[in-house]
């Protein structure tokens, strides 16, 4: 990390097909060695095959599953005379977005579907309704917060 100046943020463009930016982003951090076309059709295969089995608007139920995984706090690593403590802190914005998109991916990957688009359908639709492992993770996440708010008041 450069001391001299933060990282400028990069523009990214909307998907082609829903023109949603969020989703955009998702397309990015599941694509692996820069094959979007493929990380494009396991998204909108899973995006059908929710369709068929919620009978509702996928882009919708995408946004709920993100918003379901959020996390409000987590803690971070603070040294304090020698002493290393959990101190729960807010998650920002942008953070809360980049690691419900990393949770969701790393959950549909440990799957044990047949298909990445199985997976993925199947994670979204379990975490468009409050469970599944990404749901389970920022559970924890929470729970760990909460297990250290003694030493909230090292927050810096």
């Amino acid at each position: 990390m450069s001391r001299r100046h933060r990282a400028e943020k990069r523009e990214v463009h909307p998907d082609p097909k829903f023109r949603d930016l969020v989703l955009s982003k998702f397309m990015n951090n599941l694509m692996m060695d820069g094959k979007k076309s493929v990380a494009e059709g396991i998204i909108y295969g899973a995006f059908d095959r929710m369709e068929d089995k919620a009978k509702q608007d996928p882009v919708g139920l995408f946004h709920q599953a993100l918003e379901n995984v959020m996390p409000a706090l987590e803690v971070r690593s603070r040294r304090v005379g020698g002493a290393t403590y959990q101190v729960p802190v807010e998650v920002r914005p942008e953070r809360r977005t980049a690691l419900a998109i990393r949770w969701i991916i790393s959950a549909a990957r440990a799957r044990s579907e047949n298909t990445m688009v199985d997976r993925l359908s199947g994670e979204l639709l379990d975490a468009a309704n409050n469970r599944g492992s990404a749901v389970k993770k920022r559970e924890d996440t929470h729970r760990m917060a909460e297990a250290n708010r003694a030493f909230s008041h090292y927050r810096w």
